[in-house]
């Protein structure tokens, strides 16, 4: 019996819900962070990612609301 070996095993995270949302006030910006949920994981286990890199990665989870768009 032979077992091979995959190259690159990889695999991509698949996100399934929003939870939360924060904006922290370094010196002189303010970073936002969205709290995610990924596919076979637990809500405690949920982690804080960068909203933009979120925003660039799934645009469709972020509908455009003019209220929140004010400030750009």
């Amino acid at each position: 019996m032979s077992l091979g070996i995959i190259e690159r095993l990889s695999y991509e995270e698949v996100l399934i819900e929003i939870l939360d949302r924060q904006v922290k006030k370094l010196r002189n910006k303010e970073v936002t962070s969205v709290k995610v949920l990924w596919m076979n994981q637990r809500a405690e286990d949920a982690t804080w990612e960068a909203e933009a890199d979120m925003m660039s990665r799934y645009p469709h989870l972020f509908p455009f609301d003019p209220i929140l768009a004010k400030g750009i």
